[in-house]
């Protein structure tokens, strides 16, 4: 097999397009805006950020050491927990294109700091960056619990599956449903979803959720 030059290798990339995995950046002007993408791809699946390419594809390059510097402080600085990322230079036309791959973590959330020292964490949806709901925090928390997620059928939780039957419903629309307390219903909602008894959508803007 042939091996691709710099240019070959990041024309192959960007024929791909945005999606889930892969994100164009034409520059780096905010570190905490860039961590917003990190942070999405370690909590999904994972990807990589092509910097110093437009959003039609054209390499334009990365201007300067200031730049990189902003990528490290992206995900050293305004992740938390810092995220793992590797960054790889390559050369076209005497232009500088870096990739940064981010791995899926294990230790979400991996949460992106915003202006206001806020932590916010983010999960990659299509080709976008989409806030984490509180059902996605929690499945998160339980991934974590060494011993392991653990449901019984009470009948709260039957409660809840009535609720869901035949719907596709918000997380406030599930609450007022089936008048269960916020706090429970998204422990629940979790542990539904930890089971693949019910499931997340990301529909016109909004998480929905119903029985599989």
């Amino acid at each position: 097999m042939a091996i691709m030059d710099d240019k070959h290798y990041l024309q192959h990339l960007i024929d791909e397009g945005e999606h889930q995995q892969q994100d164009f950046k034409y520059r780096v002007s905010d570190a905490m805006k860039l961590a917003k993408s990190v942070s999405a791809f370690a909590n999904t699946d994972g990807g990589r950020l092509l910097i110093g390419v437009r959003d039609d594809g054209h390499m334009s390059g990365v201007r300067d050491e200031e730049e990189i510097y902003m990528m490290h402080q992206a995900a050293y600085r305004y992740c938390s927990p810092q995220a793992s990322i590797q960054f790889d230079t390559y050369h076209v036309e005497g232009r500088n294109i870096v990739v940064a791959t981010v791995p899926p973590s294990d230790k979400r959330p991996i949460c992106a700091i915003d202006n206001d020292g806020r932590h916010r964490a983010y999960i990659r949806i299509a080709d976008e960056n989409i806030v984490a709901s509180p059902v996605h925090l929690a499945i998160w928390r339980e991934l974590q619990n060494p011993q392991g997620t653990i449901m019984t059928y009470t009948d709260t939780v039957r409660k809840l599956i009535a609720a869901l039957e035949n719907q596709h419903l918000t997380l406030n629309q599930l609450v007022r449903r089936s008048t269960i307390p916020r706090p429970k219903v998204i422990t629940l909602l979790a542990c539904l979803i930890h089971f693949q008894i019910a499931q997340c959508e990301y529909t016109d803007q909004q998480f929905l959720f119903s029985l599989v």
